[in-house]
């Protein structure tokens, strides 16, 4: 595989992922969007709601189209995948909302369409750590002004996950933060996240990284404040995230989230702005 991805043309741009889908995986992404920037799916300006690599069957896409469209049934969907096959199998879903088109990074929109969000999930795991930017940076430049990219990694389940979260402004993608999520299912330590941080960080749990000071802290936060368990999983985590705070770290310590399992860390373990 070449270091970094070629530039972007009009075709293509990137490699199919293994496409393992399971119902339900991404459900939680869409109930941290909306809690997020619910505005943002609200705006009924026609841009899309973009699913890039939803895999070899369309679950997650449909899933997510029904679930945002509580807010906006007009809510238009885009889903891409680069292989041609698993297009032409999840086109009978297709519908004058939900569209499926052959892409990459490079998005395949057609001229006066625009792109409000994009999930790409599972996806930039399988490319080299050199190559996260260009990716984010092609992505980016097909979001409006203030369109969101969340970009990460699940479990098989998605019962665990963590996700990058960028935001274009008029020349930049900015971002906003890293947000680790649980439903608790497996019990609860920072530790459990490790496996499933986006490439841009998985490679950087080494001493001098930033990701790794932060969940350092983290585990410390923890073990500090594990007297917590007796009141159950998600006040220790919530104990935990506060602690955080205590220390200087900049999380989101909403009680509203916190309580559902999602903690943000407002910081960037790496470039903070990536100019388009």
């Amino acid at each position: 595989m070449a270091s970094t991805l070629p530039p972007p043309d009009d075709k293509p741009y990137g490699h199919p992922t293994r496409g393992n889908t399971a119902r339900f995986r991404l459900r939680r992404v869409d109930t941290f969007l909306l809690l997020y920037d619910a505005g943002l799916f609200q705006s009924r300006n026609g841009s899309f709601f973009v699913d890039l690599g939803y895999g070899a069957e369309p679950f997650t896409t449909l899933e997510s189209a029904a679930r945002l469209r509580r807010i906006n049934p007009r809510l238009p969907v885009l889903c891409v995948e680069i292989d041609p096959e698993r297009v032409a199998r999840a086109a009978p879903y297709a519908d004058d909302l939900t569209l499926f088109r052959q892409g990459g990074f490079n998005l395949p929109l057609e001229p006066g369409e625009t792109v409000r969000a994009v999930r790409a999930f599972n996806v930039l795991r399988q490319y080299d750590e050199d190559q996260v930017i260009t990716a984010w940076r092609t992505v980016g430049r097909c979001l409006l002004p203030g369109g969101l990219l969340v970009e990460g990694t699940s479990d098989p389940t998605g019962r665990v996950w963590v996700a990058n979260l960028l935001r274009r402004t008029e020349s930049r993608l900015h971002y906003e933060g890293l947000l680790f999520s649980t439903n608790f299912r497996w019990g609860f330590a920072p530790e459990m996240f490790q496996p499933v941080l986006p490439k841009n960080c998985i490679h950087r749990m080494l001493p001098g990284e930033r990701i790794f000071a932060f969940l350092d802290a983290w585990k410390r936060a923890a073990a500090e404040t594990a007297a917590y368990q007796s009141w159950g999983l998600r006040q220790w985590f919530i104990a935990s995230a506060e602690r955080l705070a205590a220390y200087g770290f900049p999380v989101e310590v909403r009680r509203r989230w916190l309580r559902q399992g999602f903690l943000l860390w407002k910081d960037s373990p790496g470039a903070s702005e990536i100019p388009l």
